[in-house]
């Protein structure tokens, strides 16, 4: 219980007990002082409780205003710089940190004060306390209504002055690192400099005093350099994904598992084709003598619009398959329920497809399905286009594609490559991507579903994305091989997506729409919960809202795509530099630029090189440049 006259710390100040009225105490403090230039001092009093205040001296002597000045008098001394109890407090800090019991255990002030002068004269305790507080060697705690002292490491001490002497120096110490930035003489403890130059080169920021400073044109490009060029990143740094305001990470939230509801029993077997690395299956076909089968992954039957999940599914716009890794649109625990054919039975969203004579969907049936899938890798698929179950797929493939091909589409064939970063050495292998027939008999398979899709929407007024392409402008002397594929690619338009279905010129559709990758495509995902609410009968997305989700989720996935070719190109350029000296084999596509353009098939690789070669000749190249931060390789003739 506090005493009249009692020393206490109120709101970090020096006060006395003024007086106790039961459970309650009147202190007074010296609210400013008095200065040099003549304005007297303020004092000012409040009633408390107990809790309010920290007990400083139990038991003091004397009282009044001029004790109080006293006190703090004592307090500048002790507080000053090479002050005696500052030279004490660093004594008794030495003998405490020497004995391993009392290193780093709490010790009330007033057993410091008896290790620093034998005795506490009631003056000086708010002084004492204060050169403690702001010393180095100790830090304050409350424990209990009670004021301790905990003995700080060494380690932590250097750190404080560290920070303390920074601080003070802070311009100086900045100067010398512009200095040493402008000659490219990092040193390693530099790197605390360099934080904002990443924020950058990531994109989060236009901003930049550091490259101000030295000089240098705040870009993403020059801020990537600045850090490969002081050794801060490593030239296996992929900075795209969050330059594009991407997650590297898949997404978190989990997925419930498919809800119990009516679902048709399909008879038969399905197949689900795809890579032999595959592990995300998505789709699956079949045919039983007279309907086409298209399955596909039921996420929406769990996942309802404006969910949380599907607002994450949304920002993300689709799946990054990037070198390094894929960060999933929707969380992995997804595979485990709505993968198709990791088990026995699958729950999926069917598309029973009616073809007509020529190839074209006579009509399409939207179903929520269990089904039986059976995986096939694409070289297993290919040796088994002759058995009785895939051969009408195969026939069903290449009918659609001819199909296609009479209504004007158009089929590029540019080489392609695969490129993977082993995790621990970074290293980066390209090998290229195999087009076995059966891949193409998948493609068609899920164009149908496409198309059935659109038109199963356009009969019942579904507001629906429908994918649409202006029919491109071939001109007649397209020339051979590579060069003749490159002048198409040029010929094509954009895509666009609206709700009023159009032809896709380039697929040679009258009307398209995907639905076949609601695990990885947002657009394939709102057009599965729209169709879901169709058959169920349940209320639909309304045009405005369907606007509003498809606009926000295409441009994510614009996004997603630009980090993904973005990426490609950043882990070839460092496959280049990873293998100084090679040589590769670059064909002639295009001549009507300034500086020809090439294309190494190897690679996949597009070039630019002076050179006298006709269309599709091909030059033996290697490399003799490589820009990481602007994405440029220079190549010469070998």
């Amino acid at each position: 219980m506090l005493k009249k006259n009692a020393i206490v710390i109120y709101k970090n100040l020096p006060a006395l007990v003024k007086d106790v009225d039961g459970d309650k105490f009147v202190v007074e403090w010296c609210a400013s002082r008095a200065s040099a230039g003549g304005k007297k001092a303020v004092y000012a009093e409040q009633r408390v409780r107990e809790k309010d205040v920290v007990p400083l001296v139990l038991e003091c002597g004397e009282s009044g205003h001029a004790f109080l000045d006293k006190m703090l008098a004592f307090a500048d001394a002790a507080c000053a710089e090479n002050s005696e109890a500052g030279k004490q407090i660093a004594e008794v800090h030495e003998l405490l940190l020497g004995d391993g019991e009392t290193a780093s255990a709490p010790i009330s002030f007033g057993d410091v004060v008896d290790l620093m002068k034998g005795a506490l004269v009631p003056v000086e305790a708010w002084g004492l306390f204060s050169a403690l507080r702001n010393s180095y060697e100790f830090k304050v705690e409350t424990v209990d209504g009670s004021v301790m002292l905990v003995p700080r490491s060494m380690d932590e001490i250097a750190a404080m002055k560290k920070k303390d002497f920074e601080k003070e120096h802070a311009e100086e110490i900045r100067a010398a690192f512009i200095a040493r930035l402008k000659e490219g003489k990092l040193l390693p403890e530099d790197s605390v400099f360099m934080t904002e130059v990443e924020t950058v080169a990531l994109g989060k920021t236009d901003k930049s005093r550091v490259m101000k400073d030295a000089g240098i044109a705040e870009t993403p490009e020059n801020a990537h350099r600045l850090l490969l060029e002081t050794g801060i990143w490593e030239m296996t740094r992929n900075p795209y994904p969050l330059r594009w305001g991407l997650s590297a990470k898949s997404a978190s939230e989990p997925l419930p598992p498919p809800p119990d509801e009516e679902r048709v029993r399909i008879p038969g077997i399905s197949y689900a084709i795809d890579n032999a690395w595959s592990n995300d299956p998505d789709d699956a076909i079949g045919w039983d003598g007279e309907f086409l089968w298209v399955h596909i992954a039921d996420p929406a039957s769990a996942v309802s619009p404006d969910s949380k999940i599907d607002k994450i599914a949304r920002d993300r716009g689709a799946t990054l398959y990037i070198p390094e890794g894929t960060s999933m649109m929707l969380a992995p625990n997804c595979l485990e329920n709505y993968a198709l054919g990791l088990s026995e039975e699958s729950k999926a969203l069917s598309f029973k497809i009616r073809l007509a004579d020529d190839g074209s969907v006579d009509s399409c049936e939207v179903l929520r399905t269990i089904v039986s899938v059976k995986r096939y890798s694409y070289e297993q698929a290919d040796e088994l286009k002759e058995s009785p179950e895939l051969k009408p797929l195969f026939e069903i493939g290449r009918r659609n594609f001819e199909r296609r091909c009479r209504r004007g589409a158009v089929s590029i064939e540019i080489p392609e490559v695969h490129i993977t970063v082993e995790p621990e050495t970074k290293k980066v292998s390209i090998e290229p991507t195999p087009h076995p027939e059966s891949a193409e008999v998948v493609r068609e398979a899920m164009l149908l579903a496409g198309e059935g899709a659109a038109l199963f929407a356009f009969r019942n007024k579904i507001p629906f994305p429908f994918i649409a392409q202006e029919i491109p402008e071939i001109p007649s002397d397209i020339p051979e091989g590579l060069a003749g594929q490159f002048r198409l690619r040029r010929c094509m338009r954009r895509r666009s997506v609206g709700l009023s279905p159009s032809p896709h010129g380039g697929l040679g559709l009258s009307m398209y729409s995907q639905v076949t990758s609601p695990l990885r495509r947002y657009g394939d995902l709102i057009s599965h919960q729209q169709l879901r609410s169709f058959i169920r009968g349940e209320k639909m997305i309304d045009k405005d809202e369907m606007l509003m989700r498809m606009s926000a989720g295409e441009a994510a996935a614009q996004a997603s795509k630009k980090a993904e070719r973005n990426s490609r190109m950043h882990w070839t350029l460092v496959y280049l530099l990873q293998n100084p000296g090679k040589e590769f084999d670059a064909v002639c596509v295009d001549r009507s630029r300034d500086v020809p353009q090439f294309f190494i098939p190897e690679i996949g690789l597009e070039i630019q090189l002076a050179s006298e070669a006709a269309l599709n000749d091909v030059v033996r190249v290697k490399v003799s440049r490589v820009d990481i931060p602007t994405l440029a390789a220079v190549f010469a003739a070998v």
